[in-house]
């Protein structure tokens, strides 16, 4: 049976709004890092220096880590799905895009968590979510650069970056179904933890780390953003707000992150505001207040108290 539709109240609003200024920070740190460290590698540092970091704070709060190989298989699966998977696919398409695209196409996250929650009987699909679906597709075509048809790099960095919303959409499932009653620091440390450990052997193979240069001041402080704030932090409010407003809820961060993200970009970065960007985050963020409904309850109920 379908679960109840939780709702956020105001403080998961606040803590969202802080989690998206965490997470689009991170396509901002990405842009910078990959500058100079491949995609994989990057995933691996983001996981490994994140789980260092949080590691004294679990064990300083009283936290133990499981015994058993079954103990740790929930965090392993959270793991390959919420960071493995989605940070090595938006990593390597964001090497082909700009890191407010791929932000704008981030956020199309929501869409598919929702679909996956119904197809496995988590969430109800009614009306106004699918509507919000549509909207969302229509948002992410008005995305689509005219030169696509021959910009394979493009085309293939776009499409990398919703395989790995499309991860996301999984993680929420796995989220909603298995951590439930979990603490929100031990799901953060043991997920990175497991993370690290596939991530160092991806990494050995794919980039062979240990062959190259070594990277400068500028590359190791995004390094480090990303890993404590956008990662260990991040993932600390991520499933605190899980647990308190629902997996599809939560995923609604996305409407808010390109707004930081394509900020940092043009602001810093000097990467150039397309219109085409500006319009597909508009349509996609109009699907999502679709789909959240608070817009549309509000409307119905503003002619009455006149």
């Amino acid at each position: 049976m379908p679960s109840p539709v939780l709702t956020i109240d105001r403080k998961s609003w606040l803590l969202l709004i802080f989690l998206s200024v965490l997470w689009g920070g991170s396509f901002f740190f990405v842009a910078v890092a990959l500058r100079e460290l491949p995609p994989m590698t990057l995933a691996l540092a983001r996981v490994a220096f994140a789980a260092a970091f949080i590691y004294p704070i679990f064990k300083m709060q009283g936290g133990s880590l499981p015994a058993t190989f079954a103990g740790w298989k929930p965090f392993i699966v959270m793991g390959l799905f919420n960071n493995i998977i989605p940070f090595s696919l938006i990593f390597a398409g964001q090497a082909r895009i700009s890191s407010g695209l791929a932000s704008v196409l981030n956020a199309t996250t929501p869409l598919f968590a929702l679909l996956v929650l119904a197809s496995f009987g988590e969430e109800r699909l009614i009306l106004r979510r699918v509507i919000g679906v549509l909207i969302g597709l229509a948002g992410v075509y008005v995305l689509r650069d005219p030169d696509l048809a021959t910009t394979e790099g493009q085309t293939v960095g776009m499409l990398l970056c919703l395989g790995g919303a499309l991860s996301y959409g999984f993680s929420g499932l796995w989220g909603r179904r298995n951590f439930n009653n979990v603490p929100p620091l031990t799901t953060t440390t043991c997920q990175l933890i497991s993370s690290s450990i596939i991530m160092a052997l991806i990494a050995g193979a794919v980039d062979q780390p240990w062959q190259l240069p070594m990277p400068g001041l500028t590359t190791w402080s995004a390094v480090i953003g990303l890993a404590a704030l956008s990662t260990a932090l991040a993932y600390i409010l991520f499933f605190r707000i899980m647990a308190q407003a629902g997996a599809a809820n939560v995923m609604l961060v996305t409407l808010l992150i390109p707004v930081t993200a394509i900020g940092l970009g043009v602001l810093v970065l000097g990467e150039p505001l397309l219109p085409r960007e500006i319009a597909g985050a508009l349509v996609i963020s109009a699907s999502l207040l679709v789909i959240d409904g608070r817009v549309l309850r509000w409307a119905r109920r503003r002619p009455a108290g006149r």
